[in-house]
């Protein structure tokens, strides 16, 4: 198996449709997709037996495979070559807060998918306009965004609040208007860190009283919906 990192692999694929299938259902030099995944290969791409498959576990590798078979409810492919991408943001967790119109959020998650986030903690805080925290609604816009940006780690979204992030080890930036400094992309990827975006109603003086100073940023001198800075903070990381 070729360890590469993610512009070499889309070079390779860039024209390709990716599916996914769970780590359980790959055995040996064999892959079944079923569900959804199945669904689409054989209904909507039209796909057949001796057809190229290229599938990913969601763990960072992506198999190239060819059917063999099509049941009624799944196939099964035969693997001829494997690649796994390097996971740069394994160590960066996005915390967006819980807002008030969801479609804002699927339009955060799905956004970060594709500049290679893949850790989220949803949570609360004092000043959140919605206390509504309800990750699993948005697993499957996480998902597509993986697969449509031909990224092979798959997103997870946990539910959290404000305090009890800061009980975590790890670094915590947080991004607020008034802070004093502009963020311009630095991390220690080989450090957790937790990124901590403000919710509609901005962070309460005793939240940001919690986060050391110099770890407190600003993204813009103009005033953000909490879904841009996510994806502005997101895209100033340059991961590949």
């Amino acid at each position: 198996m070729v360890t590469q990192n993610g512009f070499s692999i889309l070079a390779h694929l860039s024209d390709i449709e990716l599916y996914y299938t769970p780590a359980e259902l790959i055995r040996d030099d064999k892959l079944i997709l079923s569900g959804d995944e199945f669904h689409h290969s054989t209904n909507v791409m039209r796909n057949k037996i001796g057809d190229t498959l290229y599938v990913t576990d969601g763990q960072g590798i992506i198999y190239t495979s060819k059917i063999i078979s099509i049941q009624k409810s799944e196939l099964s492919a035969l693997i001829v070559d494997s690649k796994k991408q390097l996971n740069e943001s394994g160590n960066i967790w996005f915390c967006i807060p819980s807002l008030k119109k969801p479609d804002r959020l699927k339009f955060a998650f799905e956004k970060c998918v594709e500049l290679g986030i893949i850790n989220f903690i949803l949570f609360t805080s004092r000043n959140a306009v919605s206390t509504k925290v309800i990750p699993h609604k948005f697993q499957k816009t996480v998902l597509a965004a993986m697969k449509q940006s031909l990224r092979a780690f798959i997103p997870q979204i946990l539910s959290s609040s404000f305090g009890e992030i800061m009980n975590l080890d790890g670094n915590k930036f947080l991004f607020d208007q008034s802070a004093g400094k502009k963020y311009d992309g630095t991390v220690n990827n080989k450090e957790t860190t937790y990124f901590l975006f403000g919710p509609e109603g901005g962070f309460h003086k005793s939240e940001i009283e919690k986060v050391n100073s110099e770890n407190q940023f600003t993204l813009s001198p103009h005033r953000l919906r909490s879904e841009t800075a996510v994806v502005k903070c997101a895209s100033l990381l340059n991961l590949t």
